[in-house]
């Protein structure tokens, strides 16, 4: 299994960028997917999700601002980051809760992560 992040990069306060991830290789299904971030010094914390179902949930800090959308039955997920300031920037990391087979529980999977920076 691979979950393959595009998208990060550096912006200026205000601007916005457009996170991408797919995940591919043999499995059964998966349940959510999602972003998280982890800033320098800092724990890795839950950006956005997105169920199957296509219910999502978010951070308060990105409430407003970012918009997480995809389509987890075809394995992909975006996240769009408008008014980005520099309290942002983090490597953002796709993850997936997925199951490879009928018979194994759900476990999360994790991407290589993308880099966001946020500076003037």
């Amino acid at each position: 299994v691979q979950l393959q992040a595009f998208g990060g990069g550096l912006v200026q306060p205000g601007g916005f960028l457009r996170l991408s991830c797919a995940a591919s290789g043999s499995f059964f299904g998966i349940n959510d997917m999602g972003w998280y971030r982890q800033a320098p010094g800092k724990q890795r914390e839950m950006v956005a999700s997105i169920t199957r179902g296509r219910s999502t949930k978010y951070a308060d800090s990105v409430k407003g601002r970012f918009t997480i959308s995809g389509d987890v039955a075809n394995n992909a997920v975006y996240l769009q980051m408008n008014s980005l300031n520099p309290s942002d920037t983090a490597v953002h990391y796709c993850n997936a809760q997925l199951r490879r087979t009928v018979a194994e529980g759900w476990n999360d999977y994790w991407g290589q992560g993308t880099e966001v920076t946020v500076s003037s």
